[in-house]
C-alpha cells in the first residue's frame, strides 16, 4: 500500500494572512493574496519539503460563525474534511492586530481536537509585536510560534517542532506514481467543481449558484480504475472586458496556467443554457496551447428526462454536437460526453474519454507509413495553385504532445488551409486520433537539406 505524505492544514478567520503563510511554505504564489477577506473559499494543496521531511500543506477558506453569508457554512465544512485528514493544524491568527472574538470562537471549536494545534500568530515582524504575539497564549491551545508570512521569518522553529512528532515517509509511496493532469475549465456556474466532487468522491470543493465561488485553480488527486489522476478545478474564464480587479485578473490567469501544466483540459459546459461565446472562447484556448480536449456537456438532465443511459444519442444530443462543429470546426477532434455531475451520471464515460484522448496525444507514427499515407492522399487529390503544383517531397513526426507532422515541400506557400485540412483528414482517417489536435507544419524542402 502506498504511503501518503503527512498533512499540514492551515485554519483560521479571514483575512489573517493564511494564503500568505500558506505561498510561503510552498514556495511559490499558488493561493490567490488579496487584502479583503474571503478569498479563499476552497481547500488549496501543495506539495512541500522541510529540511528532509515531505509534506502535504492544506489551505482553508476564513471560517465565521454565525455568520449569514450562504457559503460560510460550507467553508466551515471544507475546514473540517481537511482537519479530519491532517496530522497537524496551524491555526493562525493577526499578530498585529491582536485577539479577536472570532478567535476565541475557532479555539473553542480546536480545544479538544485529537490531533496537534500549533497557535501561529502571523504579520509579526519586529521584537515588539513577538513580545505582544504571547497574548495567545490565553487561547489555552498550547505553545505560541510567532511568523512573518511576507518577509519569512518564524518558520524554522515552528516547522521544527511540528514535525517532531510526525513520522517521516519510508518510500516515495504515491509520489513516484504516473499521473493524468486534467485541468477542469468552463465559464462560471456550469458545474465544473460539482464534477470533480462527483470524480473524487467526497465534497471537495464548494458548490454553489453563486458564480465565481472557485477562485484558484485547485489540485486533487483520486484514484480512478486503477489511476491516478490530478483533477485541477480552475476558476471560471469569463471574457476579457468582463475581468474586473485583480481577484477577477488572477481567475483568468489561473485557468491558463492550469491549462498549461495539463496533460488534458475537460471543458464543462451548460447543457441547458447551450454553447455561448465563453464557451467557444477556453475551447479555443484548449485548442491552441495544444492540449487534449474532452467536453462534458453538464446538467443533461434538466434537459432530456434522465431515463435510460447518458450515453445513448439522441436527436437533442446530435443537435448539441452539430452546434459544436458549426460553432467551433477548429476543435472537431474533441471527444463530447453528456453528464448530470449532481447525480454523478455520465463520469465513467467522461473519464475513459480522457484516458483515451491523452494516449492520442501521445501518438506516434513511423516515418515510412506516414510517408506513404501521405503521397496517397496527394496522388487521390493534387493541388494546384499559381499555376504551380503543389508537392511534398517528405513527411516526419517531429513531436508529440500534440502530434506535429513537418511536411517539406517545394513552396509551402502553395498549401492553402483547406488543403491542410485535407490532409489531416486523410491522417485521422487511418488514425481517428480522437482527443487530441494535430499540427502540421509546412515547410521548403531546401530546409531539410540545409538540417
Amino acid at each position: 500500500m502506498a504511503l501518503r505524505l503527512p498533512t499540514l492544514v492551515i485554519v483560521g478567520r479571514p483575512n489573517v494572512g493564511k494564503s500568505t503563510l500558506f505561498n510561503r511554505l510552498a514556495g511559490k504564489r499558488i493561493a490567490v493574496v488579496e487584502d479583503q477577506p474571503g478569498v479563499t473559499r476552497d481547500r488549496l494543496y501543495a506539495d512541500c519539503v522541510f529540511r528532509d521531511w515531505r509534506y502535504r500543506l492544506v489551505d482553508t477558506g476564513g471560517i465565521l460563525f454565525g455568520d449569514d453569508d450562504p457559503l460560510v457554512d460550507q467553508i466551515r465544512v471544507q475546514a473540517e474534511v481537511a482537519m479530519a485528514e491532517a496530522e497537524a493544524v496551524l491555526f493562525v491568527v493577526d499578530g498585529h492586530e491582536g485577539l479577536n472574538a472570532a478567535d476565541w470562537d475557532l479555539a473553542d471549536r480546536l480545544r479538544g481536537f485529537p490531533k496537534p494545534v500549533y497557535v501561529v500568530p502571523n504579520k509579526v515582524d519586529n521584537r515588539l509585536r513577538e513580545a505582544d504575539a504571547m497574548e495567545f497564549s490565553a487561547l489555552g491551545l498550547g505553545e505560541v510560534f510567532p511568523v512573518s508570512a511576507v518577509h519569512g521569518n518564524g518558520f524554522e522553529d515552528l516547522l521544527t517542532h511540528v514535525f517532531k512528532g510526525i513520522p517521516k515517509l519510508a518510500d516515495d509511496g504515491e509520489l513516484g506514481a504516473e499521473e493524468t493532469r486534467l485541468a477542469i475549465i468552463g465559464r462560471p456556474n456550469v458545474g465544473k467543481s460539482s464534477m470533480l466532487n462527483a470524480f473524487s468522491g467526497e465534497q471537495r470543493v464548494i458548490v454553489s449558484d453563486i458564480p465565481g465561488t472557485t477562485r484558484d485553480a485547485i489540485d486533487t488527486v483520486v484514484q480512478w480504475k486503477g489511476n491516478q489522476v490530478r483533477l485541477i478545478d480552475t476558476a471560471g474564464i469569463r471574457r476579457r472586458g468582463k475581468v474586473q480587479g485583480s481577484i477577477e485578473y488572477y481567475m483568468v490567469l489561473r485557468a491558463q496556467q492550469a491549462l498549461e501544466r495539463a496533460d488534458c483540459a475537460l471543458l464543462v459546459v451548460d447543457g441547458e443554457e447551450g454553447l455561448t461565446d465563453g464557451d467557444k472562447r477556453v475551447a479555443k484556448m484548449s485548442h491552441d496551447m495544444g492540449r487534449p480536449l474532452v467536453i462534458a456537456v453538464n446538467k443533461w438532465d434538466l434537459v432530456e428526462p434522465p431515463n435510460g443511459e447518458l450515453g445513448r444519442l439522441t436527436a437533442a444530443k446530435k443537435d448539441f454536437k452539430n452546434q459544436i462543429l458549426a460553432e467551433v470546426p477548429e476543435i472537431d477532434y474533441a471527444t463530447i460526453r453528456f453528464t448530470s455531475a449532481q447525480m454523478e451520471r455520465g463520469m465513467e464515460g467522461v473519464m475513459k474519454a480522457v484516458f483515451a484522448a491523452v494516449e492520442n496525444w501521445n501518438f506516434r507514427l513511423s516515418t515510412g507509413v506516414l510517408n506513404r499515407l501521405i503521397q496517397e492522399a496527394v496522388f487521390a487529390k493534387p493541388l494546384t495553385r499559381k499555376g504551380r503544383p503543389f508537392k511534398i517531397r517528405y513527411v516526419t513526426q517531429a513531436e508529440t504532445r500534440p502530434p506535429t507532422f513537418v511536411m517539406f515541400c517545394n513552396d509551402p506557400e502553395l498549401m492553402h488551409f483547406s488543403y491542410q485540412r485535407y490532409i489531416e483528414n486523410q491522417l485521422r482517417k487511418q488514425y481517428p486520433l480522437e482527443g487530441t489536435p494535430v499540427r502540421l507544419v509546412a515547410r521548403t524542402s531546401k530546409e531539410k537539406e540545409k538540417g
